[in-house]
C-alpha cells in the first residue's frame, strides 16, 4: 500500500470537515503541525512543518544572518525598550522645567517687577524673585525654597548644560544675599 501525501486534505468528521495541513518540506507526507517564521522581515508568515522538519529548520535558522555586528547591537538595544525611543534620565525634566519657566514669565508683567514695599531694598527683592518667592517671607521658607530650586536646577541633572549652571549660580547668590540680609550664619 502506497502512502498518500496529506498535503491540505479534508477529512469529514461528524459535524464539519477538518482541514489537515501538510508539511511544507518537499516530499514529506507528515502533517504540518508546527509553524516556523519564513524570514526576519515576515515573522507573521509561517511555514508549516512536521516535528522532524521543524527541528531541522530551527537548528539551521539564524535570525541575525546577513546583519553586521553594529546592526545586531542596534537591534538588541531597540528590543530592550520594545522598539520605543528612550531618553537620558533628567533630560525630560530640564525640558519640562524650561517650558514651565517660559509660561510663568508670560504671567508676570512689568508692573509686578517693582518691589511692593518701598522700604524693601532692591537687592532683597531681586534675591526673593530669583528664588521665586513673594514677600513677606521668613528665613525657613527661603531655605526650603532654596533646597527645592537647587535640586531642580542642579547642572548634573541637566547634563552639565551652561544654562542650568548659570541658573544654579544665580540661585546660590540669591540665597547668600538673603542669608546675609536676614542675619543668619547657619550652614547648609
Amino acid at each position: 500500500m502506497r502512502a498518500e501525501p496529506i498535503k491540505d486534505q479534508f477529512f469529514e468528521t461528524l459535524d464539519r470537515p477538518v482541514k489537515i495541513k501538510g508539511c511544507d518540506c518537499p516530499g514529506c507526507a507528515q502533517a504540518g503541525d508546527y509553524r516556523a517564521p519564513k524570514s526576519r522581515s515576515q515573522l507573521n508568515d509561517y511555514y508549516w512543518f512536521c516535528l522532524e522538519h521543524v527541528r531541522e529548520y530551527n537548528s539551521n535558522w539564524d535570525y541575525f544572518s546577513g546583519m553586521s555586528m553594529d546592526e545586531i547591537e542596534a537591534h538588541i538595544r531597540k528590543a530592550v525598550v520594545w522598539d520605543r525611543p528612550s531618553w537620558p534620565v533628567g533630560q525630560w525634566r530640564a525640558q519640562e522645567q524650561h517650558l514651565r519657566d517660559e509660561v510663568m514669565r508670560d504671567f508676570f508683567t512689568e508692573a509686578e517687577a517693582t518691589p511692593p514695599n518701598p522700604t524693601m531694598p532692591k537687592t532683597e527683592f531681586d534675591a526673593l524673585t530669583e528664588l521665586e518667592l513673594n514677600p513677606p517671607v521668613d528665613f525657613s521658607a527661603i531655605k526650603a525654597q532654596y533646597r527645592i530650586l537647587v535640586k531642580r536646577h542642579h547642572p548634573d541633572l541637566h547634563g552639565g548644560s551652561p544654562e542650568a549652571e548659570e541658573k544654579f549660580k544665580l540661585i546660590n547668590q540669591a540665597f547668600a544675599t538673603l542669608r546675609q540680609i536676614y542675619g543668619t550664619e547657619e550652614a547648609d
